[in-house]
């Protein structure tokens, strides 16, 4: 513990220090004392981790090292000159890239102006670094604004960076040994390492979200292509998956989480389907947003770098959630066209298809599709309880999804009928999992209640029979920030499982793959086993020989797929008389 006079002199240096110092200096220095228990009378030396933790550290940062290098050295070559200093700093406050003029680099060692010097505020006291980690803000931390008397002659000019989630992801920080006396006359370097961070930011994005669009924007046209102020990423329907911190200065926003996950025409009106026309191929003076709040913007859009994956001419016109719904297999880009035509209607439409492909999916891109401000109502029907179905009757208007209409008993069906009955006001959107034209999965559903239900019957193949098996992949794979993939044999020992529980089984079988690897290649030791074990049952005619048109008629595919001898196939072929006759 401190003694009375010791703990005199630093309430008395405190209260001197606050005299004449801004605000957020005054804060950090009283924070340091009451908080962290710092003396301001006492010399500290830099706090430097060990080779151990910088490399661990580094390591953890190694993408955003890699993207921000090249602007940064563009960086220090503006301000070599000067006798400044660059340190990129983690968001714990570690100095994990530096760049410096060899010749002073002992002194900057022991000013701590080197690699793995922790800047963190609870062990530096008030300084660059720190003070921004806590605050968020870009500072100057000049000269005797430092708490650490070791560091007074500095002058520390700090900006965050932050990740595309919004979340504090490094520190820019550029320094000086010795400074002339004024504050004022790091204003040149505060402009310097704030541009610079936007323009880190702005490179990360790209990187991060390179399989997405990206939605770049200005305040002057002139400035639209080369240096644009901030930037968002928008997936295939239209919500914002990342953004760049001057995001929320352009869309008025407070927090990330007022942009993450939001639709893009809650903010502007446009829409994912207007992203084209803000490309390169219009002069920039003509590609103007118009925010909600009436304010102008110019825009610059940039397409996915990397395809997603071939998709034929008929889904081109899509609309907004449907356009994720398949690659270039041509039965359900046809099945998507009818879907997205049918969702601008009245039309009541049953989805069947076994579990797991995707009928969820479907319904509430159905629900999307339709008028805005709905809400959407999930009904089990193996446990229809007549609560539920009361709030929905006394709910507004919205689309009604009824799970598995085959496991309604009585007492259900005529809830269900009584509630369609009142409310012409439901969009109702149902689905089974066995085909109704087979018969049984029509057992015990009253005509009267089907054929309200029925208006439209979509039939989803299951995944063995998809020709975008690879594209799917990708897909489930770009869920995960990592860049995953697969090796070749991973890829065809997924190629050659039946899969009964279709996209949710391969989902949770690439999730399981992702949390096992060790690095970023998924090969077979990580795979987990099939979740059903034995071959699939034989299936009739017409199941052959969609799965064979699925496998482009590899028999040895179709073969895996169904856990059989390449001399089944041909026996059951010739048998059903199937040939393949392209």
């Amino acid at each position: 513990m401190r003694d009375t006079e010791h703990v005199s002199e630093i309430d008395r240096v405190l209260k001197g220090h606050e005299t004449g110092r801004d605000e957020l200096v005054s804060e950090s220095w009283r924070r340091c004392v009451q908080t962290y228990g710092m003396d301001p009378t006492r010399p500290e030396p830099p706090h430097i981790v060990t080779e151990q933790r910088l490399r661990e550290h580094q390591e953890q940062s190694e993408r955003l090292i890699a993207t921000a290098r090249s602007g940064l050295q563009t960086l220090f070559k503006q301000v070599a000159g000067q006798n400044y200093v660059l340190i990129l700093a983690d968001a714990k406050g570690i100095s994990v890239d530096f760049f410096g003029d060899p010749r002073f680099e002992e002194e900057l060692r022991q000013a701590g102006l080197y690699l793995g010097s922790d800047w963190s505020e609870d062990l530096a006291g008030t300084c660059g670094v720190g003070s921004c980690i806590v605050t968020g803000e870009a500072v100057t931390i000049h000269q005797g604004d430092h708490f650490g008397l070791s560091h007074t002659p500095l002058s520390c000019t700090s900006a965050p960076i932050f990740d595309t989630s919004g979340n504090l992801a490094a520190v820019l920080d550029v320094s000086l040994l010795r400074s002339p006396s004024p504050k004022s006359s790091q204003n040149l370097a505060m402009n310097l390492v704030k541009s610079s961070a936007r323009r880190v930011e702005m490179a990360n994005l790209m990187a991060m979200k390179r399989r997405e669009w990206v939605l770049r924007f200005s305040t002057s046209a002139e400035f639209l292509e080369v240096d644009p102020e901030a930037a968002v990423a928008l997936d295939e329907s239209g919500h914002i998956t990342g953004m760049t911190r001057g995001a929320l200065n352009c869309f008025g926003a407070m927090d990330a989480a007022d942009l993450i996950g939001t639709r893009i025409d809650q903010h502007v009106d446009m829409s994912i389907d207007d992203m084209p026309e803000l490309m390169r191929g219009r002069p920039p003076e003509e590609r103007v947003l118009r925010l909600r709040d009436g304010r102008g913007l110019f825009g610059h859009a940039i397409a996915p770098q990397s395809p997603r994956g071939p998709r034929p001419q008929a889904t081109g016109a899509l609309s907004g959630p449907l356009r994720g719904f398949c690659g270039s297999d041509p039965v359900l880009a046809q099945l998507a066209a009818k879907v997205d035509r049918l969702a601008a209607t009245q039309v009541p439409i049953l989805l069947v298809g076994e579990t797991g492909t995707g009928k969820e999916y479907l319904a509430r891109a159905i629900h999307v599709l339709g008028p805005p401000n709905r809400a959407f109502h999930t009904l089990f029907c193996a446990a229809l309880k007549k609560e539920k179905v009361d709030a929905i009757a006394e709910a507004g208007a919205g689309t009604v999804f009824l799970r598995g209409i085959e496991d309604l008993d009585e007492k259900s069906q005529s809830l269900l009928l009584a509630l369609l009955e009142a409310r012409s006001d439901l969009r109702v959107v149902a689905s089974m999992r066995q085909d109704p034209s087979g018969g049984g999965g029509l057992e015990g559903i009253r005509p009267e209640l089907y054929f309200r239900l029925a208006g439209s019957v979509i039939s989803i193949p299951p995944l063995r029979h998809r020709k975008d098996f690879d594209w799917l992949v990708e897909r489930l794979l770009r869920r995960s920030p990592k860049d995953y993939r697969l090796s070749p044999a991973a890829r065809a020992e997924l190629n050659g499982r039946h899969w009964p529980g279709n996209i949710r089984e391969l989902s949770t079988a690439l999730e399981i793959a992702m949390a096992l690897v060790d690095g970023n290649v998924i090969d077979l030791p990580d795979l987990p086993p099939p979740a059903l074990s034995g071959p699939a049952e034989s299936p009739p005619e017409q199941d052959l020989e969609a799965l064979l048109d699925a496998c482009d008629w590899n028999m040895s595919l179709v073969a895996r797929r169904l856990g059989v001898n390449r001399s089944t196939i041909l026996r059951r072929m010739r048998k059903a008389g199937l040939s393949n006759k392209r």
